[in-house]
């Protein structure tokens, strides 16, 4: 058997396993969804439930370097939240007003290129480590970009969706008495 001949089976696996979950993760993300405003709020409580206990129960560490990483994974995951949440589209009926969304095809795209990020991320730092830096600092950091991406992105569609649904109330009044003035005080 020639060197490296034997993981051959396993690449395609990985691969082929990779492609069709990437399939459903895009059919499923172009359909539209129901948004319901008053239960947006239960998305991001979980996150933020599980991140305290994960660093409840482990403690992240503490020296300059991990803070730094923890930070920037922060930052970048709230940078990455908002930019998500603002490529969904969110639509809302001007009669029933009941709200949708669903992922535009960047924005697809870029949750793609996120997941690709960190998993390169993940391979680079558990291959190459860095001096100074822990493997459980970039593993905490990991846990609190995708934390952060996500809470973010549930409040960006809030304000947004919240937004729309105002407007689209004004707009439905507006046309049920278009003759009269607005009483403002």
């Amino acid at each position: 058997m020639e060197p490296g001949a034997h993981g051959g089976g396993q690449i395609y696996g990985i691969v082929l396993t990779v492609g069709i979950v990437l399939a459903v993760l895009v059919m499923r993300n172009s359909r539209p969804r129901r948004l319901r405003l008053e239960a947006m709020w239960i998305r991001p409580l979980i996150f933020i439930v599980l991140i305290a206990a994960t660093f409840i129960s482990i403690p992240p560490p503490t020296d300059a370097v991990a803070i730094m990483v923890l930070v920037l994974a922060f930052a970048l995951g709230v940078a990455a939240g908002w930019l998500r949440g603002s490529l969904m589209r969110i639509e809302v009926h001007p009669e029933t007003h009941d709200i949708s969304a669903r992922a535009s095809p960047v924005g697809i795209l870029f949750i793609l290129a996120v997941l690709g990020l960190r998993m390169y991320l993940r391979t680079a730092a558990a291959t190459t480590p860095i001096p100074g830096l822990r493997a459980t600092a970039i593993a905490d950091s990991l846990i609190l970009l995708a934390g952060a991406m996500m809470i973010t992105q549930s409040v960006e569609m809030w304000l947004r969706a919240r937004r729309l649904l105002g407007e689209a109330k004004a707009a439905k009044a507006e046309r049920a008495a278009p003759g009269q003035t607005p009483i403002v005080s």
